[in-house]
């Protein structure tokens, strides 16, 4: 079987790993989360990161040193992985949903300047929303796919309305903006490092930032906001710190950043390249930023097709020794969101049911390309019955 995608680890992961074993240093104190911090750092243009246990606590502790509270909304897309939405919700605040463009698969900057403007009044604590009375607390995109949105019409939208700018830049990294790293574009950016993602420590994440304070809040809350040396504890905190096992596999990944993201890309031109003629039966490809790390790459199948369909396909490629997957079901129609506020979600609702993942693992080879491509042809013929 062809995966979908699985991590490289053909580096320094083994020696890193018994070093730490060597040592004993296993857990949250060790000398390669240090070093993990600064090369996530480096690797995102950021002033400093910090290393937490997972994406989504990376998330839920962004937005809560960001002031998220109970009761409050915070804008993303309707378009996400439900980690986006659970971060919110772990502060005790829901999320307000808000469609994507079908161009990028990110939150519309435009959308979410006439939704405020359509449906909340600013007062002299902040923006609320009209309907319900629910203080506004945050603004998250999400860089889908590695895909970078326009930043600066963002940013524009929170400083109006003095809203926080936290980004969900799970699977990003190596990703550019104008021809830079990202992590000078919002207030906090999160990363992932799940095993799927370009670049893995079998779990974990980052935030990062520009702002001494924010990260230093940040590093504080993750670490049960200890006051060292003793057991003293000055504000309810986390456990949420990354080991120094997880950190370490990261400095091996980290060390071949740029070979990794190149790899992505490939996989990407070369099934726009080979699958080509698919276009003329409607079919598209995944979209991608100037700059676009490209985390996941495959096809979306003609308007008016469904999820039936796409697992059709999905099957077939299995009978052929070939993984694919749809992809996420918007946060809109998941039970623990149904009734949060929401845009028109339309393109959300039109995309979702037709992605399908093809391999795009960063050692894949030419000859399994070569047998992915093959198998995608004969796959779509047969799922939209024309085999």
């Amino acid at each position: 079987m062809i995966p979908l995608a699985v991590p490289d680890l053909t580096g320094n992961e083994k020696k890193y790993l018994d070093n730490c074993i060597d040592t004993t240093f296993v857990s949250s104190v060790g000398e390669y989360v240090t070093r993990f911090e600064k090369m996530v750092a480096e690797a995102t243009g950021s002033r400093d990161a910090v290393a937490t246990s997972a994406g989504t606590t990376g998330l839920h502790t962004a937005l809560h040193g960001a002031g998220v509270k109970y009761g409050e909304l915070v804008i993303l897309p309707a378009f996400t992985f439900i980690a986006s939405a659970n971060a919110v919700r772990h502060c005790g605040a829901d999320p307000w949903l808000m469609d994507v463009k079908e161009s990028t698969w990110c939150l519309s900057p435009e959308l979410v300047a006439a939704e405020i403007g359509e449906h909340c009044e600013k007062r002299g604590d902040g923006l609320y929303y009209r309907e319900s009375g629910k203080r506004v607390a945050a603004l998250m995109p999400v860089y889908t796919l590695g895909n970078i949105p326009d930043m600066a019409a963002f940013r524009a939208v929170a400083d109006e309305y003095g809203l926080p700018l936290i980004v969900d830049a799970a699977c990003a990294i190596g990703a550019t903006y104008n021809g830079r790293p990202f992590g000078s574009l919002a207030d906090l950016s999160v990363l992932s490092f799940n095993g799927n993602k370009t670049i893995t420590c079998g779990g974990g994440g980052a935030v990062v930032g520009n702002c001494e304070e924010q990260i230093s809040l940040e590093r504080h809350l993750t670490t049960t906001a200890r006051v060292w040396p003793d057991y003293d504890f000055d504000m309810v905190g986390f456990n949420y710190r990354m080991t120094n096992l997880q950190a370490a596999v990261g400095c091996a990944q980290l060390e071949r950043l740029s070979e990794f993201v190149a790899a992505k890309r490939r996989v990407r031109q070369y099934y726009e390249m080979e699958l080509g003629e698919l276009t003329e039966a409607g079919i598209t490809f995944f979209p991608a930023t100037e700059g676009s790390s490209c985390w996941f790459s495959g096809i979306v199948l003609p308007e008016g097709e469904t999820l039936k369909t796409a697992k059709t396909v999905c099957s077939c490629l299995k009978e052929d020794g070939i993984e694919a997957r749809t992809f996420w079901k918007p946060v809109h129609l998941q039970k623990p969101y149904k009734n949060c506020p929401k845009s028109d979600v339309s393109a959300s609702e039109g995309l979702w049911q037709r992605i399908i993942t093809l391999p795009c693992s960063t050692s894949i080879s030419e000859e399994e390309l070569t047998r992915v491509a093959a198998g995608v042809k004969k796959a779509v013929r047969w799922g939209l019955g024309k085999g």
